[in-house]
């Protein structure tokens, strides 16, 4: 198991630090993204380049762009194509693609003279270039547009799901979003619609995203909840909404921020400036202009003392505290400090 790093700063530049606060590599780059599956991209030379956990960059190739690893390759680019490169950044599958995607359940979605098919990890195609746009893999079902309509395939390129839709997303386990007439909806792995295209498409929010088993339903101008079942398990009635975290969301009314239960229940008041999302069983909250963090009844776990806060993340949370990058712990204690 890979033990969690987390980005600092000194003097305008990034690195990263352990749990305990040692710093693991020292801060010299510009530019630098958390670690995701092992690794981090930096910017090196005005260049993507990733970097891994003993802090070795992977420039055997510099290229546009380099996206994420999934399943132990990232797709890069080298001026307008595309290929993959492996964990020591030798080229896994050579640049020659119009467009790819990450790789998911073994396969990935990739442009071949204007049509999409799915390659494997040794460059072959299992499914041929044949639809109009193409997403990844999940639950063993592919979104896919075929003229101008959205449905799903299998592993095998069949249709499963016929192109139907005006839109439609990955699945989540065994539910997808679908879109039509701007609102969206729920199907299930069958392709019947389980919630009816109802609530709206807003940029900046999530679409159908499932967090806790919950996902943001906007209306008008309120906010509820659907479950995975298709449910509208909280109807919209917020003023604004964030995520569910550890069995409770953000919620606003009245100009003030508080928390809600699974059932609708408000269970820490409204009270709050601002407020973020619960995870490791702390959230922040703004009081008087400063941050602090409360735990999931409402009690205040960490006084509010810093100008900003971050969400805790293996139990540890940057938070900016006279003017400087600091990280606590959960009983709101100094592990490491910007000089």
């Amino acid at each position: 198991m890979r033990k969690p790093l987390f980005k600092i700063r000194e003097n305008g530049k990034f690195g990263f630090m352990d749990a305990s606060g040692e710093i693991v590599i020292e801060p010299q780059y510009y530019e630098a993204e958390e670690f995701y599956n092992g690794f981090s991209r930096v910017q090196f030379n005005n260049k993507p380049v990733p970097l891994d956990s003993l802090g070795r960059l992977l420039m055997k190739h510099i290229f546009n762009y380099v996206g994420l690893f999934e399943e132990g390759l990232a797709k890069a680019q080298l001026v307008s194509q595309w290929g993959y490169i492996d964990e020591r950044g030798g080229m896994a599958i050579n640049i020659q693609f119009e467009d790819a995607g990450d790789f998911s359940e073994g396969l990935a979605p990739v442009n071949e003279e204007g049509k999409y098919g799915f390659i494997d990890k040794k460059g072959r195609f299992a499914i041929k270039p044949q639809f109009e746009k193409a997403k990844e893999f999940k639950s063993s079902r592919a979104a896919v547009m075929v003229e101008n309509q959205g449905g799903y395939i299998d592993k095998s390129g069949n249709l499963v799901i016929k192109p139907q839709f005006e839109a439609c997303h990955s699945f989540q386990k065994d539910v997808a979003v679908i879109i039509e007439n701007g609102k969206w909806g729920l199907i299930d792995k069958r392709g019947t619609i389980i919630l009816e295209p109802r609530f709206e498409v807003r940029e900046g929010f999530p679409i159908g995203e499932f967090f806790d088993g919950m996902a943001l339903a906007i209306e008008g101008d309120k906010f509820g909840f659907v479950n995975q079942h298709g449910q509208v398990y909280i109807e919209p009635q917020f003023d604004f909404a964030g995520d569910f975290g550890e069995g409770l969301a953000l919620i606003q009314q009245n100009n003030a921020y508080g928390f809600t239960d699974k059932s609708g229940n408000v269970v820490v008041e409204s009270q709050y400036e601002d407020a973020g999302v619960f995870s490791d069983g702390l959230a922040p909250v703004k009081v008087e202009n400063q941050w602090g963090y409360i735990d999931t009844e409402g009690k205040m776990a960490i006084l509010p003392r810093f100008e900003e806060a971050k969400l805790f993340r293996n139990s540890l949370a940057l938070v900016q505290w006279e003017g400087k990058w600091a990280y606590i712990d959960r009983w709101g204690d100094l592990i490491w400090r910007e000089k």
